[in-house]
C-alpha cells in the first residue's frame, strides 16, 4: 500500500518508528518534527495520509481532528490520525494496545488489585484505563501537587500495581510517605523517563519498600534494562521494558492505516529484532585474555563500533594506565574506569572491550548490564 506516513512531534531524535513501520507494510515514514507554532499550517496542509503522535502534540493535535474514537475521547488524548478518504482527520490512541500488550506478556492479572499511578501525563491516562477496563479494583495517581504525592507515599505502601509516569529524579528523594501508603503494590509501571537515556542508573522508587510486587513493567527501551529492572530482576521479581509496547502500538496503528489485520507474532519478531540492534556485546576477562584483539575482530566481522575502556581511558588521561597508577592509586584510577565505563555503555549497538579489574568493582555489574550481553574470555 503506497502512502505517506510518519511521527510528529517536537523533538525526535533517532526514532525506531520508521524502522518498524517499514516491517509491517509498503508505504514511505518519515519524521516530522514541528514547532507548536508550525502545528496549525502542518494540518491546514495535511501532506500526509496517516501519522503517530508523540509528546509534546498528543492533546495538541485534538483541535484539527473531526473524529476521535471512543477510546481516545476515554482516555483524553491521541497518538494515532488518519486521513479519511473525504479528507477529514480521525484519531485514535493504539498506546491503549501497547499498553495492554506490555501487560499481557508480564503475565499481569490487575483483577481486584490495588494499582499505583505514578504521574499524571498522556502514559497515566493511559495506564489508568487499561487498568480500569482490566478490573484494577483501586487506582491511586502519585504527582508532585496532587491528593497523593511525593510526600505522603508512605498511604500506599499496599499498592500491588505500581505505574510511574513522572520524572521522579526532579523531585527530593523523599520517598517515605510514598512506602507507607503503598506497601502493597502488585505491579509496577514506569512511565517516566527516570533511568532513560542519556540519564541512566536513576530509579523512581526503591522497590525493596515493596514487598508484596510481583511484576515491574519500565515502558522506557533505552537501556534495556533501567535500575528499575536491574533491581526488580535482583529480587527475583518479573520484568518487562517497553520496546513490545512500542512495536504493538505501531502494528496497531498500521492496521488503522491500511485497514487491514496484521498478525500478532509480528510484534515478537520485530522487537527481537530491534533488542539485537541494540544490544551492546561486553567482553570480559583476566588481563591479556585477548579482549582488545578479540573486540576489534568481532566489530568487524559484525559490522559494529568496537570500543576499547582501556584505550578510551588513556586518551582521556593523556598517559599510560601504569603511570596514572603510580601517580594517583588505584582508587583514582578506578572512578575514573567507573565514569569512562558508564559514558560508553549508555550507548547502544557496540562491541565493548574492558579492563581485567572492571568487574572487581560492585558498581560496574549495572553499568555493564544495563544495555549489554556480556561475555566472558577464558584460555589457559
Amino acid at each position: 500500500m503506497a502512502g505517506i506516513y510518519g511521527l510528529l512531534g517536537e523533538k525526535l531524535g533517532h526514532s525506531f518508528s520508521p524502522q518498524i513501520h517499514e516491517q509491517l507494510a509498503d508505504y514511505s515514514y518519515g519524521l516530522y518534527e514541528q514547532t507548536p507554532q508550525q502545528l496549525e499550517e502542518f494540518f491546514t496542509h495535511k501532506a500526509f495520509d496517516g501519522l503517530n503522535v508523540t509528546i509534546p502534540y498528543k492533546k495538541a493535535v485534538l483541535p484539527f481532528l473531526q473524529e476521535i474514537s471512543p477510546r481516545a475521547q476515554q482516555i483524553g488524548c491521541v497518538n494515532t490520525v488518519k486521513k479519511c478518504r473525504d479528507g477529514t482527520l480521525y484519531g485514535d490512541n493504539t498506546d491503549y494496545d501497547g499498553f495492554l500488550y506490555l501487560l499481557k506478556k508480564l503475565g499481569v492479572q490487575a483483577q481486584g488489585k490495588k494499582a499505583l499511578v505514578l504521574g499524571s501525563g498522556g502514559g497515566s491516562l493511559t495506564a489508568r484505563t487499561v487498568l480500569k477496563e482490566e478490573g484494577a479494583a483501586e487506582i491511586r495517581i502519585i504527582s508532585r501537587t496532587g491528593e497523593d504525592n511525593y510526600q505522603n507515599l508512605e498511604h500506599n505502601y499496599d499498592a500491588q500495581i505500581i505505574v510511574n509516569t513522572t520524572p521522579v529524579g526532579m523531585y527530593p528523594n523523599n520517598y517515605d510517605n510514598i512506602y507507607t501508603l503503598h506497601k502493597d503494590a502488585r505491579y509496577l509501571v514506569n512511565t517516566t523517563p527516570v533511568g532513560m537515556y542519556p540519564d541512566t542508573g536513576a530509579a523512581p522508587v526503591d522497590l525493596t519498600r515493596f514487598p508484596d510486587c510481583a511484576g515491574v513493567i519500565d515502558l522506557i527501551y533505552n537501556p534495556a534494562r533501567t535500575k528499575l529492572l536491574l533491581d526488580a530482576e535482583r529480587l527475583g521479581i518479573p520484568y518487562i521494558n517497553g520496546l513490545p509496547m512500542l512495536v504493538a502500538q505501531a502494528k496497531r496503528a498500521c492496521e488503522i492505516f491500511t485497514e487491514t489485520e496484521i498478525a500478532e507474532e509480528r510484534i515478537d519478531a520485530i522487537t527481537a529484532q530491534i533488542e539485537r540492534q541494540l544490544q551492546n556485546v561486553i567482553l570480559i576477562g583476566m588481563p591479556g585474555c585477548g579482549k582488545t584483539t578479540i573486540g576489534s575482530a568481532l566489530g568487524k566481522l559484525c559490522g559494529r563500533e568496537s570500543v576499547d575502556i582501556d584505550a578510551c581511558i588513556v586518551q582521556r588521561i593523556g598517559k599510560s594506565i601504569p603511570e596514572f597508577f603510580a601517580e594517583e592509586g588505584e582508587l583514582a584510577f578506578r572512578k575514573l574506569e567507573t565514569e569512562v565505563l558508564s559514558e560508553v555503555c549508555r550507548r547502544s549497538g557496540l562491541i565493548i572491550s574492558t579492563g581485567g579489574g572492571v568487574v572487581t568493582q560492585a558498581c560496574n555489574r549495572d553499568i555493564l548490564r544495563q544495555n549489554g550481553k556480556i561475555l566472558m574470555l577464558e584460555r589457559p
